[in-house]
């Protein structure tokens, strides 16, 4: 009997866990360019026990809400008119602490000036760049020769992008990679599961 209480209770804990997730997780009813909408698109591009306590950032730049936890939430693309279509097209992410200085100057294409080494969720993908040259977004149809538009993936934002010189540049193998090599923002891309859904063509024969 005891056994049969510990059973049912583990599984009631599970289920409530889940419905906590869900919920934080459901898209809002409402525009694409509300506050609402904005909030769940961005926060979900994080583990939710990061994103529900992140602050976050409208595209416009406003501040939609004050955080707990130290990161921040936000698009890495400019709203069209109406509202993204859908969270991927915002290319949202979330930096820690150490990674905001690096969202900062990549906006505005300043150095980053980082304190440490630095982490981005972005759980929605993005866009795409030319994995060798910065400030491609978003540009899939201009005929760059080393594309790429990411699935899910987690991103290393190094203080010192040297660091990455003895690692890898290849995107086609599945495995952690850099992306901007030899530039002021060289990061580490790690992909996640369905890494390649938006660009089979690249993902490891």
């Amino acid at each position: 009997m005891r056994v049969l209480i510990l059973i049912f209770s583990t599984v009631f804990l599970s289920c409530s866990q889940d419905n906590k997730v869900s919920a934080f997780q459901a898209e809002p009813n409402s525009s694409h360019d509300s506050a609402e909408w904005q909030i769940w698109a961005y926060t979900t591009s994080a583990p939710d026990y990061i994103g529900r306590f992140a602050s976050v950032i409208g595209a416009d730049g406003t501040i939609l809400r004050e955080g707990t936890n130290g990161w921040r939430c936000e698009s890495f693309m400019p709203m069209p008119e109406g509202g993204f279509e859908r969270p991927h097209d915002a290319a949202p992410g979330c930096s820690d602490e150490n990674a905001l200085a690096w969202s900062d100057a990549y906006k505005v294409g300043a150095i980053p000036n980082m304190k440490a080494d630095g982490w981005i969720w972005m759980l929605h993908g993005d866009l795409g760049v030319d994995n060798f040259t910065v400030g491609t977004d978003g540009e899939k149809d201009a005929g760059h020769m080393h594309y790429i538009e990411s699935g899910a993936h987690l991103m290393l934002m190094p203080k010192d992008p040297s660091s990455l010189d003895g690692q890898s540049a290849d995107y086609t193998t599945g495995a952690p990679y850099v992306m901007f090599q030899g530039t002021p923002y060289a990061h580490l891309m790690i992909p996640l599961e369905n890494y390649y859904s938006y660009q089979p063509a690249a993902e490891p024969k």
